[in-house]
């Protein structure tokens, strides 16, 4: 799946207040974009949907603690 690399607009948790330790979330045409805060010109890294879907709820399951 080729994915179009045009971020639409960056989004950053509502969570993370004005601190610039998180990472921003981009939507792309089938898929998702993330980035870190902290060094914005190193890129982003690109997800598919379902790849996106699966790291959510690997989150919301606390999978990762």
């Amino acid at each position: 799946m080729t994915l179009s690399h045009a971020v639409s607009t960056w989004r950053k948790s509502s969570y993370s207040s004005q601190e610039t330790n998180c990472v921003e979330v981009g939507r792309l045409d089938g898929g998702a974009a993330v980035r870190d805060t902290k060094d914005r010109a190193a890129g982003y890294f690109t997800t598919t949907v379902q790849q996106w879907a699966t790291f959510i709820n690997a989150v919301k399951i606390d999978r990762f603690d």
